[in-house]
């Protein structure tokens, strides 16, 4: 067990920014390894070095340098040579070391292309899985605790209780799952066992195996020390047929060691009195000016009208039915009839891509849509905008809704998830004691976003108490530093716990 309250925290991750990117994971990665170490902790980042779109943008990079160090593990039937390049995070004395293994992670992409996943998928995670506890083995790291997030770090937990716990260096090492979205739950044909490294024995129904398939997702849960996902209402939707996505049973069986943590934001990064892609800049102490001078900048940017009494709506999501696009496809000319405009940016499911390109060719006046992804013009749609979008069919945190807030831009967002922590609805009682942030709905249903957003147009119309709920958004705390704690109190709960197992002899 630990001797001082300072822990050495190796934070296992798939992408992580500013080195790699596809979603909210990236940035949870670096925000909460920045707050850990701000609280005094050693943290150290592993993640796949993505050389190729790596060097695409090393300009913005901080140098990235060789370690020396080398290893080989053997993966289908065949020695696969792995090295470790490293850096550190800017202002910080966060280390990253980025496995490199150019035939897993030369490529242009992620996880997939041209809509399809790579078919070698699971051979790479497993890869980079096993690749974490050698780095941390032949660098000494001498891990307190290894934070594993997502499928692609699930089997970390199950290694390190069936291989690692004796080896030097992880005398005291627990794990820590931490549970993003369950929706991709690293599925694949049940003969790819072999390249876990695990023995046959733990392919079973409480461990490994889901319907005969290997499932990764499962096996961190069922072997991690302790399990987090990334809001307390997530955490209660996931033990339930509807959120578990097949694992409820295995979810709730672990409810004790379960806990929802909301995410929080860079507030470094997303700082509308000092974010660099603005305009112009603004605080509570004097909002107006500012957010007017960003919305028309961002009206001229994206081809709309300047018109500043006119809500603005905008949305910045992947394209996808998750989100709540199908919803918006179905209310769109309901919508259209009020006197608006609408902004969105993203990419994702080729339909919905095709709608939103349709929609504001059809309404020029009103609608404007980026296909793509641009992170200034990102800064911008949030400053820019009046109102958000969020009407997801589920969200286990989000975190544009707290970016929204943070700008003084009001969220429409369906109650799931961490939106239903993180936004309080308009009504009367709540703008009585200025705790109202957004529009909430709850009904899956295009009917019930169409009339959250006309709520939104009918508030827009009062400037006072619209001015009122930009104040109460914009002075919450929506930093890393609280959640960082909570983290470390789970840390600590995983240590007790891999403590108590190891006395017991269940190790």
């Amino acid at each position: 067990m630990l001797t001082s309250d300072r822990m050495r925290i190796v934070m296992a991750a798939s992408e992580a920014v500013p080195f790699s990117k596809t979603g909210g994971l990236a940035d949870v990665s670096t925000a909460l390894a920045k707050a850990l170490d701000a609280l005094g902790h050693d943290v150290t980042i592993i993640i796949p070095d993505y050389r190729e779109l790596r060097l695409k943008q090393q300009e913005k990079l901080p140098t990235v340098a060789d370690t020396g160090m080398r290893f080989s593990l053997s993966m289908n039937g065949r020695y696969v040579n792995g090295g470790v390049n490293w850096t550190m995070l800017p202002d910080t004395s966060v280390k990253v070391l980025m496995i490199s293994q150019p035939y897993y992670f030369d490529r242009p992409q992620l996880y997939m292309e041209a809509g399809e996943g790579y078919r070698d998928s699971c051979e790479r995670y497993c890869f980079f899985s096993r690749a974490v506890l050698e780095v941390c083995q032949q660098m000494v790291l001498r891990p307190d605790i290894i934070h594993c997030n997502d499928w692609q770090t699930g089997l970390i937990p199950a290694l390190l209780h069936a291989h690692h716990a004796r080896r030097p260096g992880f005398e005291n090492a627990a794990s820590v799952m931490t549970l993003h979205n369950m929706a991709y739950q690293g599925r694949f044909w049940h003969l790819d066992m072999h390249l876990t490294a695990m023995e046959w024995r733990y392919f079973n129904m409480r461990q490994m195996e889901m319907f005969g398939d290997l499932n990764l997702l499962k096996t961190g849960i069922a072997f991690a020390d302790q399990v987090t996902t990334v809001s307390p209402t997530y955490a209660k939707e996931i033990c339930s047929p509807e959120g578990g996505e097949g694992l409820d049973s295995l979810l709730t069986y672990r409810n004790g060691d379960l806990v929802g943590i909301l995410n929080g934001i860079d507030d470094t990064v997303w700082d509308p009195s000092a974010d660099p892609h603005l305009p112009a800049h603004y605080s509570t102490a004097a909002i107006k000016p500012g957010k007017a001078e960003c919305k028309a900048a961002l009206q001229k940017r994206v081809g709309l009208p300047d018109r500043p009494n006119v809500p603005l709506f905008g949305m910045v999501s992947r394209m996808s039915d998750q989100k709540g696009l199908d919803l918006l496809a179905d209310c769109a000319d309901r919508l259209l009839f009020h006197d608006i405009q609408m902004v969105f940016l993203g990419t994702g499911d080729p339909h919905f891509e095709n709608f939103l390109q349709h929609l504001a060719e059809h309404n020029p006046g009103k609608v404007a849509a980026v296909i793509g992804f641009d992170d200034g013009l990102a800064h911008q749609i949030e400053a820019g905008v009046d109102s958000f979008l969020m009407p997801s069919r589920f969200e286990p945190c989000g975190l544009n809704q707290m970016y929204s807030l943070r700008y003084g831009t009001l969220p429409v967002v369906r109650l799931v998830g961490g939106l239903a922590d993180s936004v309080v609805d308009v009504n009367p009682a709540t703008i009585q004691d200025n705790t109202a942030t957004g529009f909430v709905f709850e009904e899956y249903s295009s009917t019930a976003l169409a009339e959250a957003v006309e709520r939104a147009v009918e508030v827009y119309r009062q400037p006072d108490v619209w001015h009122q709920l930009m104040i109460n958004g914009m002075s919450i705390d929506w930093s890393w530093h609280t959640s960082a704690m909570r983290y470390a109190d789970v840390y600590r709960q995983a240590l007790e716990r891999r403590h108590d197992r190891a006395n017991d002899g269940r190790e």
